[in-house]
């Protein structure tokens, strides 16, 4: 059953507040303030009209990296939350889910700068899953993932340059959705990479991200999808790096496409490998400019990325801006036999807490920054681990109005 019941907002917050910071870690957020939560609730309930919001009283974690009113913006680095002074002023994204009436639970954990994809934090302690402590839970919407693991959240602002939401929601069996590119407004968010920089949700399950959505960015609903929308599921050599576990859920969801009525088709965009080597320069060129002068400050592993980028030449940037429009052109081609693209977004079920995830970094981007490069906006299929379904950029929409009906379909499954 969907969990956007409307409620008690009191009663809510109390419950969401009892499962706070709730995995082993302690660390599903950076900031909470009970007492401003609790405030947040008994003003919604002086205010009855309220109950017709679209968020109304639901408990919402908040991404470290928009700013709250009255809070300091920590971008997952205690150098920053040393820095910066408290937000004078609610972010766009705050404004909105204020504005549609939820509760805002807190600040939650992310990987620091929002520069990985682990879940790993040197400043603030690697964010582990609530079910098994021994995995981490991705980043760098990694606290986002915990607090709707633990249901002090029902769902979860993230952001994603490269995956940060996907890769998250994959490993922790949740729903999420990256928008394209573009949209929303990014004022008082603290940027990664503007080219790549998206919002999103998190959750539990795909039937509440269309309304989730509608609340965060007024998306004109989507009422009808081609009866037969066309799938293309990605096949060919990329899906030689995927363990047992990945290859097993994208046989499952497929079994659910042609279920659901969809013809469906295998794509071999071979173009895909270009993407990674694409991204990572782009990316830490612009990450290396927001954070100039502050390099050592950050955990070695990311001050080594922003030092390379700060080191590419003009030319250099110029030649991989070239090539990442080519690729964009590629992607377009692509949606014109497809309507949807399946593949996983991730290739392995789990990161295992304390091992050295240096390779694993690399792995996991090869299959989330395709849909980065050209701005296209992802509908995580829940999943042990879940998969990625892409859309054009811009058909947001008509990509959450599926998952919706999926959503449906895996409820009954489930039932």
């Amino acid at each position: 059953m969907s969990g956007l019941a409307a409620a008690d907002p009191n009663r809510v917050a109390e419950e969401a507040l009892a499962r706070v910071n709730g995995n082993a870690s302690r660390n599903s957020y950076l900031t909470v303030d009970q007492t401003w939560t609790r405030d947040q609730a008994n003003r919604l309930t002086q205010r009855t009209t309220d109950i017709r919001q679209l968020l109304y009283g639901l408990p919402i974690a908040l991404k470290d990296c928009f700013d709250l009113e009255g809070f300091v913006t920590s971008s997952g680095s205690r150098f920053y939350a040393c820095r910066n002074s408290p937000a004078a002023a609610d972010s766009w994204v705050a404004a909105r889910i204020k504005a549609a009436g939820a509760v805002i639970t807190g600040k939650t954990h992310m990987q620091m700068l929002a520069y990985g994809i682990t879940g790993e934090n040197r400043d603030y302690g690697d964010c582990v899953q609530l079910a098994d402590p021994t995995s981490l839970t991705g980043g760098s919407s990694s606290g986002s993932a915990a607090a709707v693991q633990e249901g002090s959240a029902v769902a979860a602002i993230g952001s994603d340059t490269g995956g940060s939401i996907r890769a998250p929601a994959a490993l922790c069996g949740l729903a999420g959705f990256r928008a394209s590119l573009g949209q929303g407004d990014w004022r008082g968010g603290a940027h990664l990479a503007a080219s790549f920089d998206t919002i999103g949700w998190l959750c539990r399950d795909l039937r509440d991200l269309a309304r989730l959505t509608q609340a965060l960015f007024d998306l004109p609903s989507a009422t009808t999808v081609s009866e037969s929308p066309r799938i293309g599921i990605l096949s060919g050599s990329m899906l030689q790096d995927c363990e047992p576990a990945v290859l097993a859920s994208i046989a499952a969801w497929k079994e659910r496409l042609l279920t659901s009525g969809a013809p469906v088709s295998e794509v071999q965009p071979e173009f895909f490998s270009e993407a990674y080597s694409i991204y990572a320069p782009l990316q830490a060129n612009e990450a290396a400019r927001l954070h100039n002068g502050f390099f050592d400050e950050f955990e070695p592993a990311i001050a080594d990325r922003l030092r390379w980028g700060a080191f590419l030449k003009t030319e250099e940037v110029a030649e991989w801006r070239k090539n990442h429009q080519v690729f964009v052109e590629k992607m377009n081609a692509l949606f014109e036999g497809s309507d949807f693209l399946l593949m996983p977004a991730v290739p392995l079920a789990r990161l295992v807490a304390g091992e050295d995830q240096t390779a694993a970094r690399p792995r996991i981007l090869g299959f989330t920054t395709p849909g980065s490069l050209a701005g296209l906006p992802a509908v995580v299929l829940p999943g042990r681990p879940g998969l990625q379904l892409l859309a054009a950029r811009g058909d947001d929409a008509r990509l959450l109005h599926f998952a919706a009906q999926l959503g449906h379909l895996l409820a009954a499954e489930q039932a």
